[in-house]
């Protein structure tokens, strides 16, 4: 499966997930919560994959939500936002599959969760 703010590739078992919006620090909008929540399913159900790597493309391993897109939205969208992160973040610490993150430079708000 193809993303455009994911790369995905596999080293033997080992399954290397790289948040890749470097030009933004990987800052995390809804586009890329959507990739992530799906490429975490697709991961969890992958026989193949033992151990999951996440990490960031570039100096940042996340700088947060993107602020860019967050100032365009009400309180209701904004509250969707964080619970979709949320959901998101609780998915990935409850893989039965062993997750290590790979800080790579900034780790900031949804980047240390």
């Amino acid at each position: 499966m193809t993303y455009e703010n994911l790369l995905l590739k596999r080293e033997g078992n080992i399954g290397i997930l790289s948040i890749n919006r470097p030009d933004e620090l990987n800052a995390i909008n809804g586009k890329l919560l959507e990739e992530l929540d799906r490429a975490i399913d697709n991961i969890s159900m992958d026989e193949e994959i033992y151990v999951l790597i996440i990490t960031g493309e570039g100096r940042a391993f996340v700088a947060g939500a993107d602020i860019s897109e967050m100032k365009d939205k009400n309180s209701m969208e904004a509250r969707d936002f964080a619970e979709k992160g949320l959901s998101v973040f609780r998915k990935i610490e409850l893989m039965e599959k062993p997750v290590i993150a790979a800080v790579n430079g900034f780790a900031l708000g949804g980047g240390c969760e």
